[in-house]
């Protein structure tokens, strides 16, 4: 048989990825950003977009919600067809945008789900309505294999203070216990030498420390939604989560690297998301 007919009897899969984040204008971050990064980690990109941002790399300019029966039909759309071998969850912006979300993806029952609880942009400004808070922590949460909030969101859901790598730990295990199988807490906001990132997997209850030298830069924005982006990516390859994380922690700090010495626009930068591609 020819290589051209057994493709046609049994044609190639992608490791496909589905985002459901808010669009970013500035394409530095939200949808933008993580249809770079599947695409970079060889992965089909789709996506559900939850609000349309009027933003750059200075702030966010306003902010304009896709109404929660909108987002449900694009989630249906592309799930009963296509299917995904892994969801990244992003900017939602509301309760009831959550509930909608995760009630679309129960029904689908998705899996290889990775939450980034975005509640504030690079720049500051506020991304989450005040009681969408409680909807991550009820209807999300226990749906998600990763979650990878920042130090301030993680202070945020847990009510926590984290001065300590004791705080890290109890935040991580309080975060855990809403029913997600691993927390990683990123250390991006820290102002050591090292980032240091802390994954918990919570049903070996086992701590993992990831840490990657600091880069001075303000090419910063859109460092979340990539890094949870790429752990969506590397699971749906097919890696367990702490290879996912680690792969994808490794992607970060290469793109944070090599974005570094770029202008673009006059606030905090995008990373370079295909360094392995292109200079």
């Amino acid at each position: 048989m020819s290589e051209a007919a057994q493709n046609q009897k049994t044609p190639r899969q992608y490791c496909i990825v589905l985002t459901i984040a808010g669009s970013d204008s500035g394409g530095g971050a939200g949808i933008q950003a993580d249809l770079k990064t599947f695409s970079a980690i060889g992965c089909y990109g789709m996506s559900v977009i939850t609000a349309l941002t009027a933003q750059n790399t200075r702030g966010v300019n306003s902010i304009h919600a896709v109404p929660p029966a909108f987002a449900v039909e694009q989630i249906d759309a592309v799930l009963s067809d296509i299917g995904a071998d892994a969801i990244k969850i992003g900017m939602l912006y509301s309760a009831e945008l959550i509930e909608a979300v995760a009630e679309a993806l129960k029904k689908h029952g998705a899996r290889k789900i990775v939450l980034d609880p975005v509640m504030v942009a690079q720049s500051g400004d506020n991304l989450l309505q005040d009681d969408a808070v409680e909807a991550i922590k009820t209807q999300l949460m226990p749906l998600a294999d990763v979650v990878t909030p920042n130090i301030p969101e993680a202070v945020v859901l847990t009510g926590q203070a984290i001065q300590s790598r004791k705080n890290l730990e109890s935040a991580a295990k309080t975060l855990a216990a809403h029913g997600s199988r691993s927390i990683l807490i990123k250390g991006g906001h820290g102002d050591d030498d090292k980032s240091t990132d802390l994954l918990y997997l919570t049903r070996e209850s086992r701590f993992v420390r990831l840490a990657t030298e600091r880069i001075q830069t303000k090419n910063n924005h859109g460092t979340g939604c990539t890094l949870s982006s790429a752990i969506a990516s590397y699971l749906a390859r097919g890696h367990d989560i702490e290879t996912a994380v680690q792969k994808a922690k490794a992607f970060m700090n290469h793109a944070i690297a090599a974005g570094a010495a770029y202008k673009i626009g006059h606030g905090h930068g995008p990373v370079h998301h295909f360094f392995r591609w292109w200079e």
